[in-house]
């Protein structure tokens, strides 16, 4: 598998990590999943981020994750999180996951990072631990990290490290910082840089307008994700925002914090995809009353794109 690069683009689903009912880890549905993946069109994949319930894996259980997918992916880079408390544990995962095919990790920041220099420091550190020959992926999340990064803090920790060839970027608002980050590679400050949109999707239809070069998030249709990159990329503006507009309720109720999780599997269960909706605990469920409001905004967006239509079909445990 080649390794990434600062010329990745596209959309780079963000898998979650389907369950049995009973918590194990269901390796058919993880199968599934990344074939799913590669027919609607995904150019990667990334694997045990903060929606793929990571922290509830042992650790032998997040490497046989991250193998499996990336046995399974074929053409398709594979990135893996392995953001973990101590600097050991993420280099025990980052180079099996390699060693296996991967195309890159991902590391997000601790949440008692509280200056610059804090920061800039700790992910100086966490490249050397894992080796600069594997290239990595910045995760800027603050809403739920709590770390907040300023373009010129990120504009340092890429100047500083080579081995980081992407930002996810998923600040909100998060516009100008986009902005600002391709304003720096204009003045020559900023060497390139994928950027990767997050947030379930929320803001693509700008970010992409912003200078974003493609999407990495979980939305449980990621051919919308494709699309709307793909059509921003060929100036149809209207086309994909007309598009993005469509699907923008159902994002929406996806991004409720503690819930989303819940829709998304439940939606992708629906898709036949995966076998079980389950999270392993501690997680959240869906009352009757989500799950009528979820199949509403299912009815409404299949009145623009029919890939919502989700009637009912033969199920994926069968």
């Amino acid at each position: 598998m080649t390794k990434l690069t600062h010329k990745a683009a596209g959309t780079f689903a963000i898998a979650p990590t389907p369950f049995h009912d009973d918590g194990r880890i269901d390796d058919k549905s993880i199968d599934r999943l990344t074939d799913f993946y590669a027919e609607v069109g995904c150019e990667g994949v990334t694997v045990l981020g903060i929606l793929g319930e990571a922290p509830k894996l042992e650790a032998s259980e997040a490497e046989a994750v991250a193998k499996r997918f990336t046995k399974r992916a074929k053409s398709m880079q594979i990135i893996v999180g392995v953001s973990a408390p101590g600097f050991a544990a993420m280099r025990s995962l980052a180079r099996a996951s390699m060693d296996a095919g991967a195309a890159g990790v991902m590391i997000a920041p601790p949440p008692h990072l509280c200056t610059d220099d804090q920061i800039i420091g700790y992910f100086k550190q966490a490249a050397e631990a894992i080796g600069d020959d594997i290239p990595w992926v910045l995760q800027d999340y603050p809403l739920t990290l709590s770390v907040v990064f300023t373009p010129a803090v990120i504009r340092k920790i890429v100047m500083d490290n080579p081995s980081c060839v992407m930002l996810k970027h998923e600040d909100w608002p998060g516009l100008e910082k986009i902005s600002a980050l391709r304003g720096f590679q204009k003045d020559g400050s900023l060497r390139p840089l994928s950027i990767l949109t997050g947030n379930g999707g929320l803001f693509l239809d700008f970010e992409m307008e912003r200078g974003a070069d493609g999407a990495m998030t979980g939305y449980a249709f990621p051919e919308l994700l494709i699309d709307v990159v793909r059509l921003s990329k060929a100036g149809k503006r209207d086309a994909a925002h007309d598009l993005f507009d469509a699907h923008l309720p159902l994002i929406r109720y996806e991004q409720q914090p503690g819930a989303g999780l819940a829709v998304r599997k439940y939606v992708l269960q629906k898709r036949g995809v995966i076998a079980s909706s389950a999270q392993r605990k501690p997680g959240s469920t869906m009352t009757a009353a989500a799950k009528a409001e979820v199949e509403y905004l299912l009815s409404r967006v299949a009145r623009v794109d029919k890939r919502a239509n989700l009637q009912p079909q033969s199920s994926a445990a069968e």
